[in-house]
Parts: structure tokens; sequence; C-alpha cells
């Protein structure tokens, strides 16, 4: 079964949004775990506006499934990828004041950088993993880093679903199959959804893990938060 890791940003948002503490961030993460999610995966930002560092700190104490903490490995965010140990951190090429994450790593470019920041994650005994398009050379750039996984950048995928065109997850398939052939663990993320979750995995070989936020949330508005969170686990199946 590929495994489910809840992106909780958005609760962290609607937090920020009123001040205070409400909605209570490490309550749902608990909840989430309970309801059956398999991880709890949080991005902060250099501007803290959803989730805070503090909140990663926090966190390590209640998250007793996967721990994943994304981001841009800036000196602050390796600090605190390092303080809390996390069970995974999943490097993402953000730009300071992103709205949310718009493609993958070059991994031929920034190979040297990318391969010093994941040697020293890996010393620290943390799985690492490289955001990345389904683009073959840039598989094949992560494999030369030392990273454990990639994460496939999904939205192009979800995009090309929501048209109806079920063509678009060819590269990905293409991506995975590599993937597998150099012992890369798979995951995935990016606008992922009920609608289009399921054909994704099926389509997938060896997908250990799809990170799901801003849909998962939205859909907890109107089917409730647990009722989604095994949805989620029952098309994972």
């Amino acid at each position: 079964m590929t495994k489910l890791s809840v992106n909780i940003n958005k609760i962290a948002t609607l937090r920020n949004a009123r001040g205070g503490n409400v909605p209570d961030l490490l309550q749902v993460a608990k909840d989430i775990q309970r309801f059956g999610a398999q991880g709890i995966t949080i991005h902060p930002r250099p501007d803290e506006r959803h989730i805070r560092y503090q909140d990663a700190r926090d966190l390590k104490s209640v998250v007793y499934t996967e721990f994943n903490i994304e981001g841009n490995p800036q000196h602050n965010f390796i600090d605190l990828v390092l303080e809390c140990s996390p069970t995974q951190v999943t490097l993402v090429p953000d730009a300071i004041g992103a709205i949310t994450s718009s493609a993958g790593w070059d991994t031929i470019h920034f190979q040297a950088y990318l391969t010093e920041v994941i040697a020293e994650f890996k010393r620290n005994g943390i799985r690492t993993s490289i955001f990345v398009d389904p683009v073959l050379e840039m598989i094949e750039g992560a494999k030369k880093t030392g990273t454990d996984r990639i994460e496939l950048y999904t939205e192009s995928y979800a995009h090309q679903y929501g048209l109806g065109n079920k063509a678009g997850i060819e590269p990905y398939i293409k991506a995975a199959v590599l993937a597998n052939e150099l012992e890369l663990g798979i995951n995935a993320g990016h606008d992922l959804s009920l609608e289009n979750i399921k054909f994704f995995k099926d389509n997938i070989p060896g997908l250990l893990e799809v990170s799901i936020g801003h849909a998962l949330i939205s859909e907890a508005l109107y089917l409730g938060l647990e009722n989604v969170v095994n949805m989620y686990l029952n098309k994972l199946k």
C-alpha cells in the first residue's frame, strides 16, 4: 500500500489568520494519525506565513508516524531539520515568497550543492528525498546526489487529468520505471486529490508515499477530516 502523509500547512494558515491557537495544529496532527494516515508533512517557509519553525519543534513530540519536513535547504532550514530529526526531509527549490512549489530541482546544475546537503542529513540518520519533475535526466541527476528518494512533482499530471487527458501520466510512468531501475524510492505530491489519486497510484510502479495537503483539507470542509483521510487510504490500497 502507498502511504499517505498529510500536509498540515493549511491548518496553520487558518490558525494564523485569526491569531491564537484555533485550530490547534498539534491536536489536528494527532487526530490525522489516529484516523489512519501514515505520516505528517509540513513545509515551513522563511516568512513563517503558515507553519512556524516552532511548530516543527512542537510536532516532534506529537508525530509518532512518519514526520516529513519539506523546504529549501537554506541555513535556517538545515538547522531546523537537524534539530527536529524527522523521518524524512524533502528538498524543494522554493523561491523566497513563493505561494507554493512550482518546479522540481535541476539536479544537474545543483548536483554538487544537493550532494553536500544530502550527505549532512544522511550522516544524521534522516532519510532524504528530492522534489523533481518527471524528466529522465533529472532522475538520473538525483541518483548521483546520493538521495534516498525522489518526490515526483505532480501538478502537470493533475492538470491534464482534470482536462480528461489521462495520457498526461505517461512521463510519470517513465520516470518511475527509471527510478526503480536506479533503486530510488518514489514519493509524489502536488495537486493530488480524491479525483485523481487512484489512477496515479494504479499506474506508478513502486509508489511508496504521497504527500497531500491543500486538496485533502479542502475536501474535508465538505466531507469531514476523518472521512476524507480514510477515503484516501482506500484509494491507495
